[in-house]
């Protein structure tokens, strides 16, 4: 998995966007994109990583990833519920690979799904 800064420029290219673009879009500093990209300053917060995502037309995921960050909506659903903070604990202890993380979701989705639509 590559870096926060890397990610953030790949992105941006792909996107065809300009750093100053990027950064008039997302209400920053032209300097502040140039030092994410360049490893000079730290991820932002993960609201600012998926404004920049929205921006740059990728899923938000794609960026909090390599920021090591979770959405504020995912914090404020496992912060207060110690069940989901020893699950997350017990699934980052085996390092999954993306392939089982996906099939882990499959399984999630399927305990509240009607099992009528199961085939």
């Amino acid at each position: 998995m590559s870096d926060f800064g890397t990610t953030l420029r790949e992105k941006r290219r792909a996107a065809g966007i300009s750093q100053r673009e990027l950064a008039d879009r997302a209400g920053v500093d032209f300097s502040y994109i140039s030092k994410l990209e360049n490893g000079r300053l730290p991820a932002p917060s993960a609201e600012t990583i998926v404004r920049l995502s929205r921006i740059l037309g990728c899923p938000p995921e794609e960026m909090l990833a390599p920021a090591k960050k979770f959405p504020s909506s995912v914090e404020h659903g496992i912060s207060g519920e110690p069940a989901a903070l020893r699950f997350l604990d017990d699934a980052s202890k085996l390092n999954l690979s993306a392939d089982e993380w996906e099939q882990l979701r499959g399984t999630l989705h399927g305990l509240r799904s009607d099992p009528k639509d199961r085939s």
